[in-house]
C-alpha cells in the first residue's frame, strides 16, 4: 500500500536508500536528513515492511520539483512499486501547482515509460547541484536528467 511516510518509517527509509547508496546507485542520506524531510517521502508498505520509497522536493522555484531517493527493495522489484511511487509524486506535484518535475537517474528508460523526457543536465537550475557535491560520482556524473511537464 502506497502512502505518505510517517516518522516511524524513517529508519526503514534510511536502510532502503543506503542499501542502494552502497551499490553506488543513489546518493546516501543521513537518518537526520530523512527525519527532516519525512513529509517529502512516499512509501510502499507490504506486510508491515517498507519496501519502496520516493520523495518529492520542491526546488525553490514556484514551478519546479525533484523526485529524489526512489528505491525499491530488491525482492520487490518489477512489481510496479517504483512506477506507483513516481505517479503519487506526480499527483502531489500537480495538486501543489507545480508545472515541471525532474529527476536525475541512471535508468532514464524507467522514467521515459512514465512520460518523462531526457534533457541536458545543464538545462536545470544550478541550485539543484548542491546535492551532487556529496556524491561519489562527482564531478564525473553518469546520471541523466529527465523531466515531466504537468
Amino acid at each position: 500500500m502506497i502512502r505518505k511516510a510517517k516518522l516511524t518509517d524513517a529508519k526503514a527509509i534510511y536502510n532502503l536508500i543506503n542499501f542502494w547508496a552502497k551499490e553506488n546507485k543513489l546518493l546516501e542520506r543521513s537518518l537526520n536528513y530523512i527525519y527532516e524531510h519525512i513529509r517529502d517521502f512516499w512509501v510502499d508498505e507490504e506486510k508491515k515492511k517498507i519496501v519502496g520509497c520516493c520523495s518529492l522536493v520542491v526546488v525553490g522555484w514556484e514551478d519546479l520539483a525533484e523526485i529524489k531517493s526512489l528505491a525499491v527493495d530488491k525482492k520487490y522489484q518489477n512489481k510496479n512499486i517504483g512506477t506507483e511511487l513516481v505517479k503519487n509524486c506526480l499527483f502531489e506535484a500537480k495538486t501543489l501547482g507545480i508545472k515541471k518535475v525532474f529527476a536525475l537517474t541512471f535508468i532514464p528508460e524507467f522514467f521515459e515509460k512514465l512520460g518523462f523526457k531526457v534533457i541536458k543536465r545543464e538545462d536545470l537550475p544550478h541550485k539543484i547541484w548542491s546535492d551532487c557535491i556529496n556524491c561519489v560520482h562527482f564531478p564525473n556524473c553518469k546520471e541523466e536528467a529527465v523531466i515531466f511537464k504537468l
